[in-house]
């Protein structure tokens, strides 16, 4: 039996799988909340103290790079270690991955009911492709055919230079200068970019902030949630918050051209995170599709690549237990 982690800034998702039983059939899983642990031992160990499975390795993509078996969760104060925890979880083999290197492994076994199509465009079949995906951060990765499967490779992207197109992005950008040392696209493009965005816009004067959003905002652990139920919310008018999403939507959609003109991703271009699924209604507006593709000579290019949304929250466990049981297509 094989543990399979999907580690995030804000929540963990932990299964035990079976090759016998593939990834669409967990033998157990459960949901953690990240931050009330102090470490993923701590958190495993609960897991399978109600687990009668034997579990005899572990395999865990976490939010942040994997170096030489060692990780340093990016949103979390975690450090893992594959030595420590195989010795302090008494297994016989750990793996640590890069979370997105994990979306990108379960990429070959989506079907057409885990994707939404945002841009049906067409794919070049054994071409390259992409996966970008805002959540707690920004992550990217990527995918190439050598010839018999898709192989995936990890990335941190998301933290390249924010490039602003227009005025206004300039300003969010000088804005974000003042306030951190490096102004990476998970600035602007995360949820913890969101509130970053708002705040340029509400203390720029674009608009004022209602009392009533200030009064939740003050009271909300996490403002993000509230800037886009509020954007999202027809019963509700918030110029501040409506702004805020779009430019969000924006500069999520130029920065997913740019990473497929960088790895030329003909096979499709793959959206993932928790935020994606939320503002689904406002990707398939034109915003976001037109700044996917306005890259001057090659926007003809990217107007015919495959853009997908990952409407299912279980891929990146899916990509861990794939790289922990070394599944090829065929066997799942």
């Amino acid at each position: 039996m094989l543990l399979a982690g999907d580690i995030g800034g804000t929540k963990t998702n932990l299964a035990v799988f079976s090759r016998e039983a593939g990834l669409r059939s967990p033998v157990m899983e459960r949901t953690y909340n990240s931050g009330d642990y102090a470490n993923l031992e701590t958190m495993v160990e609960e897991f399978l103290s109600v687990s009668d499975q034997p579990v005899e390795r572990a395999s865990f993509g976490v939010a942040g790079p994997v170096l030489e078996g060692e990780a340093k969760a990016t949103n979390l104060p975690w450090t893992l270690e594959e030595n420590r925890l195989r010795e302090n979880l008494g297994l016989s083999e750990v793996k640590l991955i890069n979370d997105l290197l994990a979306v990108a492994q379960a990429v070959p076994f989506l079907v057409q009911e885990d994707l939404v199509i945002l841009q049906a465009g067409k794919q070049v079949e054994a071409g390259n492709r992409a996966v970008i995906a805002p959540g707690t951060g920004l992550g990217e990765a990527f995918l190439t055919w050598d010839g018999s499967r898709y192989r995936a490779y990890a990335s941190e992207g998301g933290h390249a230079d924010f490039a602003p197109r227009d005025s206004l992005e300039l300003e969010l950008l000088r804005y974000l200068q003042a306030r951190f040392d490096h102004v990476s696209y998970e600035r602007v493009c995360s949820g913890s970019g969101i509130p970053n965005i708002y705040h340029f816009l509400k203390e720029s004067g674009f608009a004022p902030e209602p009392g009533w959003l200030n009064e939740q905002l003050a009271q909300a652990p996490d403002p993000t949630p509230v800037i886009v139920n509020t954007a999202l919310d027809p019963a509700q008018s918030c110029e501040l918050c409506t702004k805020t999403l779009s430019t969000f939507v924006s500069i999520l959609g130029a920065e997913a051209g740019n990473l497929a003109l960088k790895v030329l991703a003909v096979g499709g271009v793959y959206l993932g995170g928790g935020i994606p699924p939320r503002i689904l209604p406002i990707l398939e507006d034109p915003v976001f599709l037109n700044s996917f593709s306005a890259k001057g000579r090659f926007s003809e290019l990217l107007s015919g690549v495959p853009l997908f949304m990952i409407n299912n929250p279980k891929a990146a466990l899916w990509g861990s237990a794939c790289s922990g049981l070394d599944l090829l297509p065929e066997t799942v």
